[in-house]
């Protein structure tokens, strides 16, 4: 054990937010507040003192906001992130003599002690005064001689216990004897886009009426899709696919002459993950297309994929990046039973692997060339932890704008080693959570549990992977609340369209989660006109998403006990008492439910003893409630969910509306 100073006296232990001891940064957006808590302590009866420091990676200088003592040696303090990139925060904290000596003199009562006491303070306040600046300097050494002049001691005493000269004390303490965590801890900031953003899944292969869609032609669409809300547009691979062991319509083995293959299946004679299919246009075209996007409010973010096809340039003039059978063949991709013929994995373990991880950054490094921000990572679970760590790393540190949306349906650590490494969203196991039970654990976890710091949920209902059974059975009704949850419990989530909006529920097989003409193996014709579209219904939950704040973060929510088990409530809110957002939602498709909810109002600033407005958000309906309980019911036929905006400042029922 090392000793540096054995005067330092001040503990700092149980630091929090950190992340495995400090080993990743925990994760905020541009605006965010960080608040951090520690136990505070020191031996004997002195008082410490603490703050905690903050500085942007760029900067030398750290900025500091005081800790709150709380209760039980536990303190707590906030600072805010107003930039993108890596942060630092560290506690300082000290023995605090004049805190300590004011505390005792308020309680001495014999005048020679008082006396003496007197002239020990004002010791400390000339020192202070030597550390301090201009008027405050001058302050701080009046308070000093009058603690020691000769009026009367009980005015001396008062001048001591004057609350300005403890402000000022307290602006220029001795931290000399200080001690500092260390090292720092790391916050890495995000643009607002990685905590609140609205996806849109698209095969631009799909745009056209006949024959292969292109860029120039999905153009068109864009309007759509914007139109509903939407603030992201993914696109599934767009490069070259191959025609070596191309999968035919619904994952045949042997593909008929005009089926265009796997988007996942990349690279061909055309090219690999620097090009685009031809079908699709230009490199030239696709910028257009994103700058088209971005005219309406749309980011594009693309697939990012790595793997090949056997027709992939890298096969033939990198081999030794690829893993080869006894036979010579090059291993296919495979997670058994599920063979991926069209695919050949790359492999991490070969002795260039540093060239590849240098290929494979120089492939992300162009797509942003080309004006592409967000990247979907298709299956980062499969690829080796370090790659991701350093790959990002290096990304972020060039462009601090750029996000990942990792899609990893892994087991759980994993999938959270994955956002520790830097991923910036998360795929997770929403689609797969039904039941209340199964909701309320799993969103406790993701909101409350130590993940909350670093894993950002991202909540798709469907993807062109799963089309999961309760969608396949559950009709309409199934589709609105699937989209309501996903919208209202995280502040990201994203739809395959225009499966979603059109409802689409047939699978491939009974069991299976694999849609029937998957768009994965095929061009579909979507009639994006059809009157029982739910185009209208996701517009308006993306404005209801816009429009409060409340539904823009993750870690506010809160479940409320509602008496049916297939009613689920929950509720959002911030700082801002009338911006409450207080959501229902029947999780049963086919009949009506309903039930008393129990809401506690102290929370919210409502007084319990008058009326108070619920807006349904959806309908446009506006109730009267009163007190902690009140019915709710709803109809899956009409709209199996609700969401109320509560407001307070009730004078009488001829204020509303009632619809019922």
């Amino acid at each position: 054990m090392t000793i540096t100073d054995g005067r330092r006296r001040a503990v700092i232990e149980g630091v929090r937010p950190q992340i495995d001891g400090g080993r990743f940064p925990v994760k905020r957006c541009v605006g965010a507040e960080v608040v951090v808590e520690a136990d505070v302590f020191c031996d004997g009866h002195d008082q410490p003192m603490a703050v905690v420091q903050y500085r942007h990676a760029s900067d030398a200088a750290w900025q500091e906001t005081p800790l709150e003592y709380l209760v039980n040696d536990h303190w707590r303090g906030r600072f805010h992130v107003t930039r993108e990139g890596l942060h630092y925060y560290r506690l300082l904290a000290w023995v605090d003599h004049f805190r300590t000596w004011r505390h005792d003199f308020a309680r001495r009562d014999d005048p020679a002690d008082i006396a003496v006491a007197l002239i020990m303070g004002a010791e400390l306040v000339e020192a202070a005064a030597g550390r301090a600046a201009d008027a405050e300097r001058d302050q701080l050494q009046l308070f000093a001689a009058r603690m020691v002049d000769n009026s009367p001691l009980d005015e001396r005493s008062r001048n001591a216990l004057d609350e300005g000269l403890a402000r000022l004390m307290d602006r220029w303490p001795d931290r000399s004897l200080a001690t500092a965590q260390d090292p720092a801890l790391a916050v890495w900031v995000d643009r607002e886009k990685a905590c609140f953003s609205a996806w849109y899944e698209l095969f631009p292969r799909s745009c056209a009426e006949q024959g292969h869609g292109s860029f120039r032609g999905c153009e068109a669409q864009l309007e759509y899709v914007a139109a509903m809300g939407f603030d992201v547009l993914y696109l599934p691979p767009i490069h070259p696919i191959g025609r070596t062991r191309r999968k035919g319509r619904n994952n045949l083995l042997v593909a008929a002459p005009d089926d265009p293959g796997s988007p996942w299946a990349i690279g061909a004679v055309e090219g690999g993950h620097k090009t685009v299919h031809p079908q699709l246009g230009t490199l030239e075209d696709f910028r257009h297309f994103v700058d088209q996007a971005a005219a309406l409010g749309l980011e594009v973010a693309i697939d990012i994929a790595f793997q090949c096809s056997p027709d992939h340039p890298y096969v033939s003039e990198h081999p030794e990046w690829f893993r080869h059978r006894p036979d010579g063949s090059v291993q296919y991709a495979e997670n058994p039973p599920k063979k991926y013929q069209d695919i050949y994995p790359f492999d991490f373990e070969c002795d260039a692997w540093r060239p590849l991880w240098d290929e494979l950054h120089d492939v992300v490094r162009f797509w942003i060339g080309q004006g592409v921000h967000i990247f979907r990572v298709d299956n980062p679970h499969t690829k080796p932890f370090p790659f991701w760590e350093w790959l990002i790393g290096e990304i972020k540190r060039e462009h601090p704008e750029v996000l990942f949306l990792a899609e990893a349906f892994s087991r759980p650590r994993i999938m959270q080693r994955l956002a520790k490494l830097g991923f910036s969203q998360s795929y997770t196991y929403f689609t797969w959570r039904n039941t209340k039970q199964e909701l309320t654990e799993y969103l406790t976890e993701l909101t409350r549990g130590p993940a909350a710091e670093y894993f950002r949920p991202n909540f798709w209902p469907n993807t062109p992977d799963i089309l999961p059974e309760y969608l396949q059975f559950g009709g309409r009704p199934a589709f609105m609340a699937r989209l309501v949850l996903a919208g209202t419990l995280s502040a990201s989530y994203g739809v395959y369209g225009p499966a979603f909006e059109l409802l689409q529920a047939e699978p491939h097989a009974p069991g299976s989660e694999e849609y029937r003409d998957s768009e994965k193996y095929e061009i579909r014709r979507w009639d994006l006109h059809r009157p029982d579209s739910l185009r209208d219904f996701i517009a308006r939950l993306n404005r209801i998403r816009r429009d409060n704040p409340a539904l823009h973060q993750n870690r506010n929510l809160r479940f409320h006990e509602v008496a049916n088990e297939r009613l689920i409530a929950y509720s959002k809110s911030t700082h801002d008492p009338d911006n409450v957002v207080l959501v229902v939602v029947n999780l049963d498709p086919d009949y009506v439910q309903s039930g008393w909810l129990t809401l506690p109002l102290e929370p919210f600033d409502i007084d319990p003893r008058h009326g108070y407005q619920v807006h349904d958000l959806l309908t446009d309906a506006r109730y009267l409630w009163q007190g902690e309980r009140n019915f709710v019911r709803l109809d899956p036929a009409q709209t199996p969910a609700a969401i109320f905006r509560l407001r307070r400042h009730v004078r009488s029922e001829r204020d509303f509306e009632y619809f019922m």
